[in-house]
Protein backbone atom coordinates (compact mmCIF):
# COMPACT_ATOMS: atom_id res chain seq x y z
CA UNK A 1 0.00 0.00 0.00
CA UNK A 2 1.50 2.86 -1.21
CA UNK A 3 1.49 6.14 1.43
CA UNK A 4 -0.53 9.28 0.41
CA UNK A 5 1.18 12.49 -0.72
CA UNK A 6 0.03 15.89 0.19
CA UNK A 7 -0.89 17.77 -2.76
CA UNK A 8 -1.90 21.27 -3.53
CA UNK A 9 -0.73 24.43 -1.52
CA UNK A 10 2.44 23.66 0.54
CA UNK A 11 2.28 23.60 4.37
CA UNK A 12 4.24 26.82 5.06
CA UNK A 13 7.32 26.23 6.96
CA UNK A 14 9.24 27.87 9.49
CA UNK A 15 10.44 30.67 9.34
CA UNK A 16 14.64 31.40 8.61
CA UNK A 17 14.87 32.94 12.22
CA UNK A 18 12.82 34.03 15.09
CA UNK A 19 11.60 37.74 14.97
CA UNK A 20 13.29 40.20 16.48
CA UNK A 21 12.36 41.39 19.94
CA UNK A 22 11.33 44.58 19.29
CA UNK A 23 8.59 46.88 21.07
CA UNK A 24 5.03 47.68 19.53
CA UNK A 25 3.53 51.15 18.54
CA UNK A 26 0.41 51.49 16.64
CA UNK A 27 0.06 53.42 13.34
CA UNK A 28 -3.59 54.09 13.52
CA UNK A 29 -4.96 50.62 12.86
CA UNK A 30 -1.94 48.52 12.22
CA UNK A 31 0.07 47.17 14.58
CA UNK A 32 4.00 47.75 13.73
CA UNK A 33 6.50 45.58 16.15
CA UNK A 34 6.43 42.87 18.81
CA UNK A 35 4.60 40.17 17.22
CA UNK A 36 2.89 42.14 14.99
CA UNK A 37 3.30 40.80 11.50
CA UNK A 38 5.41 42.52 8.69
CA UNK A 39 3.45 45.87 7.22
CA UNK A 40 3.49 47.01 3.66
CA UNK A 41 4.09 50.86 3.11
CA UNK A 42 4.36 52.77 0.06
CA UNK A 43 3.63 56.26 -0.51
CA UNK A 44 1.89 58.78 -2.92
CA UNK A 45 3.43 60.53 -5.90
CA UNK A 46 0.77 62.98 -6.17
CA UNK A 47 0.56 66.58 -4.62
CA UNK A 48 -1.26 65.90 -1.76
CA UNK A 49 -2.89 69.52 -2.50
CA UNK A 50 -5.08 67.55 -4.56
CA UNK A 51 -6.79 65.65 -2.26
CA UNK A 52 -8.85 64.49 -5.17
CA UNK A 53 -5.60 62.88 -6.67
CA UNK A 54 -4.57 61.37 -3.56
CA UNK A 55 -6.76 60.13 -2.25
CA UNK A 56 -7.82 58.51 -5.71
CA UNK A 57 -3.95 56.97 -5.78
CA UNK A 58 -4.84 55.89 -2.08
CA UNK A 59 -7.49 54.14 -2.68
CA UNK A 60 -5.99 52.09 -5.41
CA UNK A 61 -2.87 51.30 -3.22
CA UNK A 62 -5.43 50.28 -0.66
CA UNK A 63 -6.85 47.81 -3.34
CA UNK A 64 -3.14 46.42 -4.48
CA UNK A 65 -2.85 45.73 -0.24
CA UNK A 66 -0.96 48.39 1.06
CA UNK A 67 -1.56 48.87 4.56
CA UNK A 68 -0.01 52.07 5.75
CA UNK A 69 0.35 55.11 3.23
CA UNK A 70 2.84 57.95 3.27
CA UNK A 71 1.82 61.56 1.86
CA UNK A 72 4.32 64.51 1.35
CA UNK A 73 4.01 67.72 3.08
CA UNK A 74 6.27 70.54 1.72
CA UNK A 75 3.95 73.30 1.49
CA UNK A 76 1.19 75.18 3.37
CA UNK A 77 -1.64 73.93 1.18
CA UNK A 78 -0.24 70.15 1.51
CA UNK A 79 -0.84 70.63 5.63
CA UNK A 80 -3.96 72.43 5.12
CA UNK A 81 -5.12 68.99 3.15
CA UNK A 82 -4.12 66.89 5.95
CA UNK A 83 -6.80 66.77 7.70
CA UNK A 84 -9.65 65.47 5.00
CA UNK A 85 -7.10 63.21 3.76
CA UNK A 86 -6.51 61.32 7.07
CA UNK A 87 -10.14 61.50 7.70
CA UNK A 88 -10.91 59.92 4.53
CA UNK A 89 -8.44 57.44 3.60
CA UNK A 90 -8.91 53.41 4.56
CA UNK A 91 -6.23 52.97 5.96
CA UNK A 92 -3.20 54.97 8.27
CA UNK A 93 -1.80 58.35 6.94
CA UNK A 94 1.78 59.13 7.49
CA UNK A 95 2.61 62.39 6.57
CA UNK A 96 6.39 62.77 5.25
CA UNK A 97 7.48 66.09 6.89
CA UNK A 98 11.67 67.73 5.62
CA UNK A 99 13.03 71.59 6.21
CA UNK A 100 9.90 72.69 8.23
CA UNK A 101 8.79 71.87 11.50
CA UNK A 102 5.91 73.78 11.59
CA UNK A 103 4.38 71.27 9.54
CA UNK A 104 4.80 68.24 12.00
CA UNK A 105 2.75 69.87 14.17
CA UNK A 106 0.20 70.92 11.62
CA UNK A 107 0.07 66.94 10.53
CA UNK A 108 -0.48 65.59 14.58
CA UNK A 109 -3.44 67.94 14.68
CA UNK A 110 -4.58 67.09 11.49
CA UNK A 111 -5.07 63.37 12.83
CA UNK A 112 -2.72 61.61 10.69
CA UNK A 113 -1.61 58.30 12.20
CA UNK A 114 2.31 58.84 12.61
CA UNK A 115 4.98 61.56 11.61
CA UNK A 116 7.78 60.75 9.55
CA UNK A 117 11.01 63.53 10.42
CA UNK A 118 14.50 63.87 8.49
CA UNK A 119 16.60 65.11 11.41
CA UNK A 120 19.25 66.20 8.68
CA UNK A 121 16.89 68.45 6.87
CA UNK A 122 15.00 69.92 9.54
CA UNK A 123 15.97 73.35 10.78
CA UNK A 124 17.00 73.50 13.86
CA UNK A 125 15.22 69.91 14.48
CA UNK A 126 16.87 68.88 17.35
CA UNK A 127 15.67 72.50 19.20
CA UNK A 128 12.19 71.25 18.57
CA UNK A 129 11.79 68.09 19.90
CA UNK A 130 10.83 68.59 23.36
CA UNK A 131 7.52 70.87 21.83
CA UNK A 132 7.38 67.78 19.48
CA UNK A 133 7.78 65.18 22.48
CA UNK A 134 4.71 67.04 24.11
CA UNK A 135 2.38 67.30 21.07
CA UNK A 136 2.48 63.43 19.98
CA UNK A 137 2.12 62.20 23.35
CA UNK A 138 -0.77 64.23 23.58
CA UNK A 139 -1.99 62.85 20.58
CA UNK A 140 -1.20 59.62 20.78
CA UNK A 141 1.29 59.99 17.36
CA UNK A 142 4.10 57.61 16.84
CA UNK A 143 7.44 59.31 15.13
CA UNK A 144 9.45 57.58 12.95
CA UNK A 145 12.65 58.99 12.53
CA UNK A 146 14.18 58.60 9.19
CA UNK A 147 17.56 59.09 8.64
CA UNK A 148 18.57 59.19 4.49
CA UNK A 149 22.03 58.99 3.03
CA UNK A 150 21.61 61.49 1.03
CA UNK A 151 20.31 64.18 3.56
CA UNK A 152 22.31 63.27 6.17
CA UNK A 153 23.09 65.91 9.11
CA UNK A 154 25.95 67.83 7.99
CA UNK A 155 27.93 66.95 11.43
CA UNK A 156 27.96 63.52 10.91
CA UNK A 157 28.99 64.16 7.21
CA UNK A 158 32.26 65.87 8.77
CA UNK A 159 32.87 63.47 11.48
CA UNK A 160 32.37 59.45 8.90
CA UNK A 161 33.29 61.44 5.32
CA UNK A 162 30.31 60.29 4.24
CA UNK A 163 27.18 58.32 4.83
CA UNK A 164 28.70 55.13 6.45
CA UNK A 165 26.80 52.42 8.30
CA UNK A 166 28.04 53.97 11.96
CA UNK A 167 27.09 57.53 10.87
CA UNK A 168 23.18 56.33 9.84
CA UNK A 169 23.37 54.53 13.05
CA UNK A 170 24.55 56.89 14.87
CA UNK A 171 22.18 59.66 13.84
CA UNK A 172 19.30 57.31 14.11
CA UNK A 173 20.39 56.83 17.88
CA UNK A 174 20.90 60.37 18.34
CA UNK A 175 17.72 61.51 17.96
CA UNK A 176 16.13 59.02 19.94
CA UNK A 177 17.95 59.79 23.32
CA UNK A 178 16.59 63.32 22.57
CA UNK A 179 13.07 62.04 22.39
CA UNK A 180 13.92 59.94 25.33
CA UNK A 181 15.24 63.08 27.57
CA UNK A 182 11.29 64.47 27.29
CA UNK A 183 9.89 60.36 28.43
CA UNK A 184 8.81 59.94 24.76
CA UNK A 185 9.44 56.40 23.02
CA UNK A 186 6.59 55.58 20.92
CA UNK A 187 8.94 55.97 17.80
CA UNK A 188 10.52 53.61 14.81
CA UNK A 189 13.07 54.29 13.10
CA UNK A 190 14.86 53.87 9.60
CA UNK A 191 18.67 54.04 8.45
CA UNK A 192 18.24 53.95 5.04
CA UNK A 193 21.31 54.06 2.01
CA UNK A 194 20.71 53.59 -1.95
CA UNK A 195 23.43 50.70 -1.41
CA UNK A 196 22.16 47.63 0.23
CA UNK A 197 25.31 46.25 0.97
CA UNK A 198 25.88 49.27 3.22
CA UNK A 199 21.88 49.57 3.80
CA UNK A 200 22.18 45.96 5.62
CA UNK A 201 25.44 46.59 7.43
CA UNK A 202 23.02 49.70 9.14
CA UNK A 203 20.57 48.06 9.98
CA UNK A 204 22.15 44.74 11.64
CA UNK A 205 24.13 47.78 13.68
CA UNK A 206 20.93 49.75 14.50
CA UNK A 207 18.74 46.14 15.48
CA UNK A 208 21.50 45.58 17.88
CA UNK A 209 21.55 48.45 19.79
CA UNK A 210 18.13 49.06 20.55
CA UNK A 211 14.42 47.73 20.39
CA UNK A 212 12.83 49.90 18.29
CA UNK A 213 10.38 48.86 15.47
CA UNK A 214 12.52 49.02 12.05
CA UNK A 215 11.35 50.39 9.09
CA UNK A 216 13.07 49.04 6.14
CA UNK A 217 13.62 50.55 2.88
CA UNK A 218 16.70 50.87 0.20
CA UNK A 219 15.94 54.56 -0.66
CA UNK A 220 16.33 56.07 -4.36
CA UNK A 221 16.22 51.98 -5.36
CA UNK A 222 16.18 53.02 -8.98
CA UNK A 223 13.83 51.66 -11.95
CA UNK A 224 11.05 48.73 -11.60
CA UNK A 225 13.73 46.24 -12.76
CA UNK A 226 16.82 47.34 -10.69
CA UNK A 227 14.88 48.64 -7.67
CA UNK A 228 13.20 44.95 -7.26
CA UNK A 229 16.43 43.28 -7.64
CA UNK A 230 18.22 45.81 -4.35
CA UNK A 231 15.05 45.69 -2.07
CA UNK A 232 14.80 42.09 -2.76
CA UNK A 233 18.31 41.20 -1.63
CA UNK A 234 18.33 44.06 1.25
CA UNK A 235 15.10 42.60 2.36
CA UNK A 236 15.67 39.04 2.44
CA UNK A 237 18.59 39.37 4.06
CA UNK A 238 17.58 41.27 7.14
CA UNK A 239 13.94 39.91 7.40
CA UNK A 240 15.53 36.39 7.16
CA UNK A 241 17.33 37.04 10.52
CA UNK A 242 14.48 38.44 11.97
CA UNK A 243 15.33 41.83 11.40
CA UNK A 244 11.91 44.30 10.44
CA UNK A 245 8.54 45.39 11.02
CA UNK A 246 7.62 47.36 8.22
CA UNK A 247 8.32 47.79 4.80
CA UNK A 248 8.37 50.19 1.69
CA UNK A 249 9.84 49.23 -1.50
CA UNK A 250 10.59 52.09 -3.57
CA UNK A 251 11.02 51.83 -7.22
CA UNK A 252 11.04 55.13 -9.80
CA UNK A 253 7.37 53.33 -10.55
CA UNK A 254 3.65 53.93 -9.98
CA UNK A 255 3.56 53.28 -5.99
CA UNK A 256 1.10 50.44 -6.57
CA UNK A 257 4.37 48.60 -8.07
CA UNK A 258 5.66 48.85 -5.14
CA UNK A 259 3.11 47.41 -2.88
CA UNK A 260 3.20 44.12 -5.25
CA UNK A 261 6.64 43.81 -4.87
CA UNK A 262 6.79 44.13 -1.22
CA UNK A 263 4.15 41.73 -0.61
CA UNK A 264 5.71 39.50 -3.03
CA UNK A 265 8.99 39.31 -0.72
CA UNK A 266 6.88 38.50 2.20
CA UNK A 267 5.14 36.09 0.75
CA UNK A 268 8.47 34.32 -0.53
CA UNK A 269 9.84 34.25 2.83
CA UNK A 270 7.17 32.97 4.70
CA UNK A 271 5.97 36.35 6.42
CA UNK A 272 2.67 36.83 4.80
CA UNK A 273 0.40 33.47 3.65
CA UNK A 274 1.02 33.18 0.07
CA UNK A 275 -1.69 33.76 -2.24
CA UNK A 276 -2.86 32.01 -5.66
CA UNK A 277 0.98 31.34 -6.77
CA UNK A 278 1.37 29.81 -10.94
CA UNK A 279 4.26 27.95 -11.36
CA UNK A 280 5.72 28.03 -14.62
CA UNK A 281 8.85 27.43 -16.42
CA UNK A 282 11.29 29.10 -18.11
CA UNK A 283 10.74 27.82 -21.66
CA UNK A 284 13.90 25.85 -23.52
CA UNK A 285 14.22 23.97 -26.27
CA UNK A 286 12.39 20.97 -25.10
CA UNK A 287 9.73 23.27 -24.99
CA UNK A 288 6.19 22.04 -27.24
CA UNK A 289 4.12 25.10 -26.65
CA UNK A 290 4.34 29.28 -26.08
CA UNK A 291 5.04 28.70 -22.18
CA UNK A 292 5.09 32.62 -22.16
CA UNK A 293 2.29 33.15 -23.85
CA UNK A 294 -0.05 30.12 -22.19
CA UNK A 295 1.40 31.82 -18.85
CA UNK A 296 0.24 34.99 -19.35
CA UNK A 297 -2.95 34.01 -20.69
CA UNK A 298 -3.93 31.75 -17.19
CA UNK A 299 -2.94 35.07 -15.61
CA UNK A 300 -5.07 37.35 -17.47
CA UNK A 301 -7.71 34.65 -16.91
CA UNK A 302 -7.06 33.50 -13.17
CA UNK A 303 -7.27 37.98 -12.45
CA UNK A 304 -9.17 38.72 -9.66
CA UNK A 305 -9.10 35.31 -8.11
CA UNK A 306 -9.67 35.07 -4.07
CA UNK A 307 -8.58 31.95 -2.98
CA UNK A 308 -4.86 30.70 -2.79
CA UNK A 309 -4.46 28.05 -5.38
CA UNK A 310 -1.21 26.85 -6.81
CA UNK A 311 -1.42 26.29 -10.65
CA UNK A 312 1.13 24.49 -12.53
CA UNK A 313 1.93 25.45 -16.56
CA UNK A 314 4.60 23.60 -17.87
CA UNK A 315 5.45 22.84 -21.09
CA UNK A 316 7.75 19.36 -21.45
CA UNK A 317 7.26 16.24 -20.01
CA UNK A 318 10.73 16.46 -18.76
CA UNK A 319 9.33 18.44 -15.61
CA UNK A 320 5.67 19.21 -16.74
CA UNK A 321 3.89 16.12 -15.39
CA UNK A 322 5.45 15.72 -11.65
CA UNK A 323 4.97 19.86 -11.13
CA UNK A 324 1.43 19.94 -12.95
CA UNK A 325 0.63 16.67 -10.26
CA UNK A 326 2.31 18.56 -7.35
CA UNK A 327 -0.32 21.40 -8.06
CA UNK A 328 -3.89 21.94 -7.08
CA UNK A 329 -4.29 22.16 -10.85
CA UNK A 330 -1.46 22.11 -13.54
CA UNK A 331 -1.35 21.51 -17.38
CA UNK A 332 1.64 19.54 -18.73
CA UNK A 333 1.76 20.63 -22.79
CA UNK A 334 3.19 18.76 -25.47
CA UNK A 335 2.77 17.39 -29.13
CA UNK A 336 -0.01 20.07 -29.62
CA UNK A 337 -2.19 19.25 -26.65
CA UNK A 338 -2.26 19.22 -22.78
CA UNK A 339 -2.86 16.75 -20.14
CA UNK A 340 -5.38 18.22 -17.49
CA UNK A 341 -4.52 17.64 -13.73
CA UNK A 342 -6.86 18.23 -10.61
CA UNK A 343 -5.50 17.30 -7.42
CA UNK A 344 -2.74 15.12 -8.83
CA UNK A 345 -5.05 13.36 -11.21
CA UNK A 346 -5.36 13.72 -14.92
CA UNK A 347 -9.00 14.44 -15.68
CA UNK A 348 -8.78 15.15 -19.18
CA UNK A 349 -6.35 15.99 -21.72
CA UNK A 350 -7.58 18.78 -24.13
CA UNK A 351 -5.92 20.37 -27.54
CA UNK A 352 -3.62 23.00 -27.16
CA UNK A 353 -5.85 25.75 -28.28
CA UNK A 354 -8.51 24.35 -25.31
CA UNK A 355 -5.52 25.04 -22.21
CA UNK A 356 -5.91 28.04 -20.85
CA UNK A 357 -9.86 27.73 -21.16
CA UNK A 358 -10.52 24.14 -19.62
CA UNK A 359 -7.56 25.57 -16.65
CA UNK A 360 -9.60 28.76 -15.90
CA UNK A 361 -13.09 26.43 -15.90
CA UNK A 362 -10.95 24.38 -13.37
CA UNK A 363 -9.88 26.79 -11.52
CA UNK A 364 -13.33 28.21 -10.87
CA UNK A 365 -14.64 24.71 -10.28
CA UNK A 366 -11.39 24.40 -6.57
CA UNK A 367 -12.17 27.77 -5.84
CA UNK A 368 -15.78 27.67 -5.32
CA UNK A 369 -15.03 24.21 -3.23
CA UNK A 370 -12.71 25.84 -1.31
CA UNK A 371 -14.97 29.40 -0.47
CA UNK A 372 -17.27 27.18 0.85
CA UNK A 373 -14.78 25.10 2.94
CA UNK A 374 -13.69 28.60 4.27
CA UNK A 375 -10.34 28.53 2.58
CA UNK A 376 -8.51 32.20 3.33
CA UNK A 377 -8.72 34.26 0.60
CA UNK A 378 -5.64 36.60 -1.03
CA UNK A 379 -5.18 38.23 -4.10
CA UNK A 380 -3.55 36.54 -7.07
CA UNK A 381 -0.05 36.78 -8.21
CA UNK A 382 2.62 34.42 -10.09
CA UNK A 383 5.39 33.13 -9.12
CA UNK A 384 7.66 32.06 -12.32
CA UNK A 385 10.28 29.42 -11.75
Amino acid sequence: MTASVALGMPAVPARLAPRRPSRQIRVGSVAVGGDAPVSVQSMTTTLTADVDATLQQIAQLTASGCQIVRVACPSQDDADALPRIARKSQIPVIADIHFQPKYVFAAIDAGCAAVRVNPGNIKRFDDKVKEIARAAADAGVPIRIGVNAGSLDQRLLKKYGRATPEALVESALWECSLFEEHGFTDLKLSVKHNDPVVMVDAYRQLAARCDYPLHLGVTEAGPAFQGTVKSAVAFGALLAEGIGDTIRVSLSAPPVEEVKVGIQILESLNLRQRRLEIVSCPSCGRAQVDVYKLADQVLAGLDGMEVPLRVAVMGCVVNGPGEAREADLGVASGNGKGQIFVKGEVVKTVPESKIVETLIEEAMKIAERMRADGTPSGEPDVTVL
